[in-house]
């Protein structure tokens, strides 16, 4: 099976960053440029997706917001933040919501891809919910 990750940010231009990066690492990147189309994307390929990575400053359903609703679905897919927001309000927010990580733009494309192997690794390694 195909291990894909989900890539929520509404700059195109971040989403292709990721997409390039992740592909010279031999994922597939899905995309999504809110939290909705995030949903939607999920709904659509559950089986695949090991990872998000997701902004938190988006329109419609913010980071936060999509947060919330994979906690309250029972969601066990793990979540990078990737952002320039440093608001530890917002990051101590973000983690108690279950994210894995959090990573700052702009972005350290050898730092996110070793971060993502990391991550994913894990969650195998912990075997289904």
């Amino acid at each position: 099976m195909t291990t894909s990750i989900l890539v929520v940010d509404d700059a195109a231009m971040v989403r292709a960053q990721l997409r390039g990066a992740l592909g010279q690492a031999g994922y597939v990147a899905l995309e999504a440029a809110d939290g909705l189309e995030a949903l939607a994307q999920l709904a659509a390929h559950a089986s695949s997706v090991k990872l998000i990575i997701c902004d938190v400053h988006m329109p419609n359903m913010n980071g936060l917001e999509l947060l919330e609703r994979l906690h309250v679905m029972g969601s066990t897919t793990p979540v990078i933040i990737l952002t320039a927001e440093a608001d530890p309000e917002i990051i101590r927010r973000a983690k108690a919501l279950g994210a894995r990580s959090w990573l700052m733009k702009p972005l350290k494309v050898e730092y996110m891809a070793a971060l993502v192997a990391k991550v994913v690794a894990s969650s195998a390694d912990a075997g289904p919910p």
